[in-house]
């Protein structure tokens, strides 16, 4: 049985990951730790451990073996080095940093401790995302000529960030707006699926001015294969698709890019006789287990795990660089 403590319920996951732990036959939660009492108190009585204020105490402890990471992205370097000094394994909700020079510091420390250890990156398991990659894996959209995808909600709309979520919206605390919090997913599955970047220009907004921070933002890439890749995240989207869709030169694969969602695939790679257009696939890769769940696995049994400490680096070095080139108005490069 895997002994957990929760580092910092700041995050809006906070609570659901407490209650992935608390529900997992092989883990159980045994403390809880926050530099915010009113949180913390609230957290212990709702799970019915303990809560302490002093992060080496808990890191430190014998009766805790890894650690799951829902303080402010601010504090994550902070919060990491406890854990690692310990050599307690380490679960984070992302991002991984506000800045590279931290995430590289961080890179570092993980792989000279040998712990395990998972960012929350769950959109890599999706069936449909694992689909997008073997198409592009086995090369059936030829050379990749461009990438675009987009997450949006209502956040800012309807005004979701207040009481123990505000620090969503304050720029020292979580890094940016939007685009640092939803925008990791699509982020970090175009640096997945397109490789590493070669420059980028963006442009951010405070378009609702609901909050002091970023609520729309679009950024370009231009990848060192020669694909670009446009991102667009928003906090102001009240209805819409949010698809991914990558072009090739030879064919197109989307996900929720049609007025039905689900996959299409076009490839002149893939014929069937005089037949031939868009497919809507259906035969997909089986999903994989959650983050959270693979974590646990390779903590107790060894088993393989598909995300990467490195995975968070590159994603904080596109979310960093996105927002050097909305500030600085000129081309950021790699």
């Amino acid at each position: 049985m895997l002994k957990v403590a929760m580092l910092g319920m700041a995050h809006v996951h906070a609570n659901g990951y407490g209650e992935h732990v608390q529900r997992h036959t092989d883990a159980k939660m045994v403390c809880i730790w926050d530099d915010d009492p009113a949180r913390g108190k609230a957290a212990s009585e709702k799970f019915g451990v303990p809560w302490y204020d002093d992060l080496d105490k808990v890191c430190s402890s014998d009766d805790v073996e890894a650690v799951v990471i829902n303080a402010p992205t601010s504090q994550h370097p902070q919060v990491m080095k406890a854990a690692l000094k310990y050599k307690k394994h380490i679960f984070t909700e992302k991002a991984l940093t506000v800045t590279t020079s931290d995430a590289d510091e961080i890179v570092k420390l993980v792989h000279e401790s040998g712990v395990k250890f998972m960012i929350s990156l769950p959109s890599r398991t999706r069936s449909e995302i694992l689909f997008m990659k073997s198409v592009l894996d086995k090369g059936l959209l030829g050379k990749i000529t461009m990438m675009r995808a987009r997450v949006a909600h209502n956040a800012a709309l309807d005004k979701w960030f207040h009481g123990g979520s505000a620090w969503f919206a304050d720029e020292k605390l979580a890094g940016g707006g939007a685009l640092f919090d939803l925008g990791c997913h699509t982020t970090d599955v175009m640096r997945w699926f397109m490789g590493e970047p070669k420059s980028m220009v963006a442009k951010i907004q405070n378009f609702s001015d609901v909050y002091p921070i970023d609520d729309n933002s679009v950024a370009v890439i231009e990848f060192k294969n020669g694909a670009l890749g446009i991102l667009d995240t928003s906090w102001v989207h009240r209805a819409g698709a949010n698809p991914y869709e990558i072009y090739g030169t030879d064919g197109y694969v989307g996900l929720n890019a049609s007025p039905n969602g689900g996959l299409l695939l076009n490839s002149t790679q893939l014929k069937s006789g005089d037949i031939q257009g868009y497919i809507m696939p259906t035969n997909l890769p089986k999903a994989l287990p959650m983050p959270m769940d693979q974590w646990i696995s390779a903590i107790l049994h060894g088993t393989p795990m598909t995300i990467t400490v490195d995975d968070g680096r590159n994603l904080t070095q596109l979310l960093e660089g996105t927002y050097r080139a909305a500030r600085s108005g000129k081309e950021v490069t790699f």
